[in-house]
């Protein structure tokens, strides 16, 4: 999917994958006890800055902090907007 919406400079925009909705036991976890993901999809990046190029591209699933980031809502959907240095690497 494509979002209407471009970052500037070295920041990406990432969709999180969804939080477990239950233990591997079974057990349903609750709303308030899911654990923030820290894995997404990157959905647009922005151009780099001018003495460094972006690293990530449209597409990578990506390792991020725990609290990197800003929430953001794009067309209906919640997004994460961070700078590249936040995310730890590639898979």
């Amino acid at each position: 999917m494509t979002i209407k919406f471009k970052p500037l400079a070295d920041r990406v925009i990432i969709e999180p994958v969804a939080a477990e909705q239950k233990t591997a036991s079974g057990i349903f976890i609750p709303d308030t006890a899911k654990e923030k993901p820290l894995q997404g999809t990157i959905m647009a990046v922005g151009l780099g800055k001018k003495d460094e190029p972006m690293t990530l591209k449209k597409g990578d699933s990506v390792l991020y902090g725990q609290y990197a980031g800003t929430e953001i809502k794009i067309e209906g959907k919640n997004y994460l907007i961070m700078r590249e240095s936040d995310v730890y690497g590639i898979f």
